[in-house]
């Protein structure tokens, strides 16, 4: 065993499977990747990259790619629900509250750059296979075996479960998801958008909120545009069942601004990220030789803004736990589990707390989110914003 070479399947081509393929790769393992989908995705939602996320893209030498993607500087304007001014945060004050430490980019520019990473800078490039499922999964003392769809099967050291929300890894290894899914009962809807529409900012997070929804539009550069819709509903399944197009037309059809021309462009068939606002409880992220990863273990969810970093982080701590002990793969898992768990669990708690944050339940609530936002550029409210983004 100590004579070869490990290998780990990698399930899943998101930003932790991605990082994990890349770390392990570059800590003499050998990966390979499998994708349910057919081909590597685009877009989706924006995000910050900062604290361990920050400091993992640091380590791994990440950073000089993903600042050439992300948006140096940008403000957050609010209008009215026709669109007219209400009230700006400059982009100076967006940029002292985040730090200098920190990066926004679209989920895709991420997984852009780890997938360059991965194919360029690992000694013999990380097969993919993308449009391939997985089965089911074996495991002994000394490995695991994969089965996917394609009727073929895969023998590894290691499996990583990084397949997201609702990951078939789990299912297979852990449970139904049923047993670790806690709901905030909310949806949430991102998709990009090729032209800027008339009137909206360049540079800029515009907002349109009102009681339960809120609906965001970001310009991050030339190329990279997203709309972001979120709201509450007491049967978030029931919502998805309908499809996005008729879900998000009874939420937000009645707002006017850019609103009605995003939706109709819905029928457009462009690319939709809509789901329910889940997170995944999961009392251990390892059984024997297999461990979940990213979303597929603790899904911290977009309120909590921690995600990416998350995914990123644990990847880059994985790869340095199975470096620190070698020879006891069960051993390096468990100390990667009670180092980062703590850190998981708190932006957890933070992801349930700031629901209000982004569908506010009533007029007050609403009234009351604002008011820090509209003193954000004084230098005292600018210290609290500060303290509450990064406490520990």
């Amino acid at each position: 065993m100590a004579n070869h070479t490990r290998r780990v399947i990698i399930v899943g081509a998101g930003i932790a499977g991605l990082a994990a393929a890349l770390r392990l790769g570059e800590a003499g393992w050998s990966p390979l990747l499998i994708e349910r989908a057919p081909e590597r995705r685009g877009g989706g939602y924006a995000l910050n990259l900062s604290g361990l996320g920050y400091d993992a893209a640091e380590r791994m030498g990440l950073l000089p790619a993903l600042t050439e993607r992300a948006v140096d500087a940008f403000e957050l304007a609010y209008v009215t629900a026709a669109g007219r001014p209400r009230f700006t945060v400059p982009s100076r004050t967006v940029q002292a509250v985040l730090g200098e430490r920190n990066a926004t980019l679209l989920r895709g520019d991420i997984e852009a750059v780890l997938y360059d990473a991965v194919r360029a800078r690992v000694c013999d490039p990380v097969p993919i296979r993308f449009g391939v499922t997985v089965d089911a999964v074996a495991q002994d003392a000394d490995g695991v075996r994969v089965t996917l769809g394609d009727g073929t099967t895969e023998d590894a050291d290691l499996l990583i479960g990084a397949d997201g929300l609702h990951s078939r890894v789990r299912e297979l290894v852990f449970g139904p998801e049923r047993e670790f899914r806690r709901d905030l009962n909310h949806l949430i809807a991102a998709f990009t958008v090729d032209e800027l529409p008339a009137g909206v900012r360049e540079r800029a997070f515009t907002s349109v909120a009102a009681v339960g929804r809120t609906m965001s539009f970001a310009h991050l550069g030339p190329g990279r545009m997203a709309a972001f819709f979120t709201h509450g509903s007491p049967d978030p399944d029931a919502e998805l069942a309908m499809g996005a197009r008729a879900a998000l037309t009874r939420a937000y059809g009645d707002l006017g601004w850019i609103v009605p021309d995003l939706l109709a462009g819905l029928d457009s068939g462009s690319p939709v990220y809509f789901d329910s606002v889940s997170q995944m409880v999961v009392d251990q992220w390892i059984r024997g030789r297999v461990v979940l990863l990213g979303d597929a273990a603790w899904c911290v969810t977009l309120f909590a803004g921690y995600g990416a970093s998350l995914a990123l982080g644990g990847a880059d701590r994985l790869g340095l736990a199975l470096e620190h002990q070698p020879a006891d793969i069960p051993a390096a898992l468990r100390a990667w589990d009670a180092e980062l768990r703590p850190m998981a669990e708190k932006h957890q708690r933070r992801g349930r707390r700031n629901t209000g944050l982004h569908a506010p339940t009533g007029r007050l609530e609403l009234f009351l989110r604002e008011v820090p936002l509209r003193l954000a550029a004084l230098p005292p409210v600018t210290r609290i914003l500060q303290h509450r983004l990064h406490r520990a």
